[in-house]
């Protein structure tokens, strides 16, 4: 299951916040629970199905997402608030000079896109390297694929996408799967073109591959 299907399982679209999945995922399994449909497989199935499209999608839309949307939120409330407030009389001293006020602390800026598409890009990495470490291949390339699809112009992801592909595909020449290692070889090649690096390790690899045949 990649990430486009979490998404329709769950009925929503590509790229839904953390609020709208985690309300979807609560409607649906409440709907399919096994205890609501006893016998029937379908729901079972069902039911599965959205748990694991709700887990895999927790690891690319974390909560604190959703913290800091609600943060922006209630400042810019705040901020609305103050600009409409009525202004208070003003009282004119002729003998005594007013004394001065303190200046102002500046309110904090909320964090804007760019630092939060920064921060999921390098937690994403390091869930990333722990599932390759733990050979969790599939999951891998899901998660690769999913902050590709966030961040289509970023060198760096696009890096990491090719990288797992190759990984996986030399591990599936291990695995004498030499069909599938070759598709996900030339996914490595396709991804990442200009790697020069990564360009050879992957025609070592189409050689071992080669000799496996």
């Amino acid at each position: 299951m990649d990430f486009g299907d979490c998404y329709r399982v769950l009925g929503l679209r590509s790229g839904a916040s953390f609020v709208d999945i985690k309300t979807s995922y609560r409607r649906l399994a409440q709907q399919y629970h096994p205890d609501i449909n006893p016998g029937d497989k379908k729901a079972q199935d069902k039911f599965i199905a959205l748990t694991e499209a709700y887990k895999l999608l927790l690891t690319v839309v974390p909560p604190e997402e959703m913290a800091q949307q609600r943060s922006s939120q209630s400042q810019e409330k705040a901020a609305q608030s103050t600009h409409t407030a009525r202004p208070e009389p003003v009282v004119t001293v002729t003998q005594e000079k007013p004394t001065p006020k303190a200046p102002s602390k500046p309110t904090p800026k909320p964090p804007n896109l760019v630092e939060i598409e920064q921060r999921l890009k390098w937690k994403t990495y390091e869930q990333l390297q722990r599932f390759l470490k733990e050979r969790r291949f599939p999951q891998a390339i899901a998660l690769a694929e999913a902050l590709a699809e966030r961040l289509p112009e970023d060198a760096e992801v696009r890096q990491w996408q090719a990288i797992a592909y190759q990984i996986w595909g030399r591990a599936l020449i291990k695995e004498k799967q030499l069909l599938k290692a070759r598709i996900y070889l030339k996914k490595a090649l396709k991804t990442d073109p200009n790697n020069k690096s990564l360009s050879q390790e992957v025609q070592r690899d189409f050689q071992k591959l080669e000799q496996a045949f």
